[in-house]
């Protein structure tokens, strides 16, 4: 059966206000396209910041509102109604209707979503993509993007991974401080790492990054996740340490990150704004670690580096 969509376009500004009216002529639901904070939200609530780029290219002065009627309901009298009110309230608008199958409006989302090629070796998925080619037999991390990424390759996660893919050997111990969504634990694993650790204190990331791992065919003991404040809960030293958060939490590590390392281990820190780069090389310089790698790309910085000896 058909259903018709309104599309309701309005300055990004007037959304709350927007919204508060539109919601009471939206007896078939409300979907909000507000993208003025789509990388802040994204860490917050996805945690991860892999995002499509059709996604970050939207035009952040707008939004848009969509209410849907289904058969049974005509939209005419709430058109007249959303008008009429929009322009009293002094909100700037367009209004268009579509036609559109129940089963498109609920699918649509995943058009956003496409298989990633990450560095030589990594794919990262979405789960209804099992039939993706994959000619160059890449090993596949399939992830559900509504719990856990966009597929763009946002610079801070891409930048991670390749640097994982020079640094995992095979059967290596990998610790992720700050793992969000798991996905730098589990492409360590699909790279040939023998068991990985990662560690968020956010729960809701935590049963996330477990999801994600048994999707992938990975749980306890090769893939363990923790919820804790860095690595207050961790114990072991690792080949690997990596970590994608934010220069001050990376500054503020550095104390701790010595005792979970083994004499040669590498230490990777991504997530690292060109602007606090200098902030970071001090504090590494100062705990007694070489950088042996940069690579940037979009103003983010990763550094891969090993104690000094």
């Amino acid at each position: 059966m058909d259903w018709t969509e309104v599309c309701i376009t309005i300055n990004a500004a007037d959304t709350d206000r927007a919204v508060s009216l539109a919601s009471m002529a939206a007896p078939g639901g409300i979907y909000i396209e507000d993208y003025r904070t789509l990388e802040e939200e994204t860490r917050e609530i996805a945690h991860i910041d892999l995002i499509d780029e059709e996604l970050l290219a939207k035009d952040r002065t707008k939004a848009r509102i969509h209410l849907y009627y289904s058969p049974e309901t005509s939209p005419n009298e709430a058109l007249a109604y959303l008008s009429e009110r929009l322009t009293a309230a002094g909100i700037a608008h367009e209004i268009d209707t579509l036609i559109c199958k129940s089963e498109d409006w609920e699918n649509n989302w995943k058009a956003y979503f496409h298989p990633l090629p990450v560095g030589r070796r990594l794919l990262i998925q979405p789960l209804w993509r099992e039939d993706a080619e994959n000619p160059e037999n890449r090993a596949v991390l399939a992830l559900e993007p509504g719990l856990a990424f966009g597929t763009g390759g946002h610079q801070t996660t891409r930048l991670c991974l390749e640097a994982l893919e020079n640094a995992v050997r095979p059967g290596c111990t990998v610790l992720d401080v700050g793992c969000g969504s798991g996905i730098l634990a589990i492409a360590a694993l699909l790279l040939g790492a023998g068991s990985a650790v990662g560690v968020d204190i956010d729960a809701l990331a935590v049963k996330t990054a477990k999801e994600n791992g048994r999707r992938n065919g990975f749980a306890e003991p090769a893939l363990t996740f923790l919820k804790g404040n860095l690595a207050d809960d961790v114990s072991g030293q690792y080949d690997v340490v990596v970590t994608n958060i934010v220069a001050d939490v990376i500054i503020q590590f550095l104390r701790d990150v010595g005792k979970f390392m083994k004499p040669d281990s590498v230490f990777i820190a991504s997530g690292i704004i060109d602007l606090r780069e200098g902030d970071v090389l001090g504090a590494l310089q100062a705990h007694g670690f070489a950088v042996e790698t940069r690579a940037e790309d979009g103003g983010w910085v990763c550094l891969v580096c090993r104690k000094a000896h």
